[in-house]
């Protein structure tokens, strides 16, 4: 691992071309260089150790995850199948679904069927009756209401809307002229009252107060916001340096930590096995096990030619009682299958042809 630049290269930050704006931690200058160094050193001492240990607790984590909770998981997964899923399947699939397939074609038979019959053939023609009466009775009072709303609306006009309209023109409309007018003059007049009182207001609370608070923005608290802007920046920087330095000590020390039980633990481990258990197996195997095996397969071979010896004995024994107690079978004569010859067939068929002519 190379040494770490915790410095940053003279004049990596004044190499800037024309075009490209200058960092802020190239204006900073001297006091972020000042104060850059001890922060990572300090934050590089606190971090190393918190890194190690995470890296450990992400290795054991990880082994964890492998080797106990993934099978638990796959094991508990196939629990609660067996246990929750297959059976509540089996009770949808033959119990719940052929009862709601019988339970539906009878609710189909019983108020399905009858309600259609009765939609169909009682409520459709009353309904339509209905409707054709309804439909005549609501022409007569449709005529009926045109009539009086005729009435009505002319009655309407000439009581109330031209009386309204005259009284609106030559009465209240001239009243709201003359007070929106008187209004308009007394607004203005504390409109201006107002603003002078605003711009009284106005510069006495510049002159008390916003002034001052500038003052104190530009010149304290603005400087001291750039200064922990700097020192934050610094911090943040630090800490990132610094963890992935303690990631490359961490890498170290487990690749370390990994040699050394490789060849303490690892090696010799394969060592012993290669060099001592596996011709001590082998030589287990061919002076012990394979003579054993050799041996246990002529004990069954010998074992299964007894077994058929004894069976064949037995069925022999038990088709000689038969032959005493009922007799043996009728003899079968031999069928000759063999093809006739030339003077056979010649003589089979002389002996054909006298018969036809008979």
């Amino acid at each position: 691992m190379g040494m770490v630049d915790l410095e940053k290269a003279p004049g990596a930050g004044s190499q800037a071309g024309p075009g490209e704006p200058v960092r802020r931690s190239d204006a900073e200058g001297c006091l972020a260089v000042a104060i850059r160094i001890p922060v990572r050193v300090v934050v590089l001492v606190l971090v190393v150790p918190v890194r190690v240990v995470w890296d450990a607790l992400v290795v054991a984590g990880r082994f964890l995850r492998d080797a106990v909770l993934r099978p638990v998981g796959r094991a508990l997964a196939w629990l609660g199948r067996a246990v929750f899923v297959w059976p509540l399947v089996g009770l949808w699939r033959y119990a719940v679904v052929p009862l709601a397939e019988g339970v539906g074609w009878l609710g189909h038979v019983l108020l399905v069927v009858p309600a259609v019959w009765l939609y169909r053939w009682v409520l459709t023609p009353v309904g339509q009756a209905l409707a054709r009466f309804f439909t005549r009775v609501g022409a007569v009072l449709a005529a009926a209401g045109r009539g009086l709303y005729a009435g009505l609306a002319w009655l309407g006009r000439y009581l109330a809307v031209v009386p309204a309209v005259w009284l609106y023109r030559w009465v209240l409309a001239p009243v709201g002229h003359a007070l929106a007018w008187c209004g308009r003059q007394v607004a203005r007049g504390v409109g201006l009252v107002v603003t002078g009182v605003g711009f009284v207001l106005y510069w006495t609370l510049r002159v008390l107060l916003v002034l001052p608070a500038l003052a104190v923005w530009r010149w304290v608290l603005a400087p001291v916001g750039r200064f922990l802007a700097v020192v934050g920046r610094e911090v943040a920087d630090a800490l990132g340096h610094a963890w992935r330095v303690a990631g490359h000590l961490s890498r170290a020390v487990g690749r370390f930590l990994g040699t050394v039980l490789r060849w303490t633990v690892a090696e010799p481990a394969r060592w012993v096995y290669r060099s001592v258990l596996t011709p001590v197996g082998h030589a287990v195997r061919d002076a012990v096990l394979r003579p054993l095996a050799e041996a246990g397969r002529g004990a069954r071979r010998a074992a299964g030619q007894a077994l058929a010896s004894a069976r064949l004995s037995v069925r022999q024994a038990r088709a000689d009682v038969r032959r005493l107690l009922f007799g043996g079978p009728a003899e079968r004569q031999p069928v000759d299958r063999r093809e006739p010859s030339a003077a056979e067939a010649r003589t089979l068929g002389s002996s054909t042809t006298a018969l036809t002519k008979d």
